[in-house]
């Protein structure tokens, strides 16, 4: 696996964890917090072109895309006719496809197809930090431990390792999952 495959640097996480970058059990923890995160926002996070996805109209002036931020738009198919940029439509890096000239969005499923560019060129920061917090507590803790006792020493977990994630993590997801039309 490539290190642009990580949701964060290996480097970094080794500076945390006093280990090489090159240390198997590292990547590996690394690429499973990649492999969480992803699967949570529903998306892969970097930089997608021409990804194709079909959607249900509104009714609305506006449609908003599943993943940004939104790179390009390429073609957009309203019921099987090809629609123009500028003339039919417009969009913005948040996501939104808007309908020109007092015109709206059919209300009916299925209706459109949007050819588009997303993501990011490179991880933002808030996913880098959760990603790689996600990782240290997979390389240090043992699923499902509470606590451990060796000798005269004792280690307990804090709640992230009972629950799986933290606060960080949580927002992070929500910011960047996959957004539905009742998002809008």
């Amino acid at each position: 696996m490539a290190t642009d495959d990580y949701l964060a640097d290996p480097e970094e996480l080794a500076t945390w964890l006093g280990k090489p970058a090159d240390d198997p059990k590292l990547l590996s923890a690394l690429r499973a917090a990649t492999r969480r995160f992803r699967g949570a926002v529903g998306h892969r996070v970097t930089l997608v072109a021409d990804d194709v996805v079909t959607l249900d109209g509104t009714g609305r002036e506006s449609v908003l895309l599943p993943v940004w931020p939104t790179t390009a738009v390429t073609r957009v198919v309203l019921d099987g006719q090809e629609l123009t940029e500028g003339t039919d439509y417009s969009w913005s890096d948040a996501g939104l496809l808007r309908r020109l000239g007092c015109a709206r969005w059919p209300d009916r499923l299925r209706c459109l197809t949007v050819t588009y560019s997303h993501g990011w060129a490179e991880v933002p920061e808030d996913i880098q930090e959760a990603v790689i917090d996600q990782a240290r507590s997979m390389f240090t803790v043992v699923p499902g431990l509470q606590s451990q006792t060796v000798g005269a020493q004792s280690v307990t977990f804090g709640a992230q390792a009972a629950i799986g994630v933290t606060d960080q993590w949580s927002k992070a997801v929500a910011r960047h999952k996959v957004r539905t039309s009742g998002d809008a």
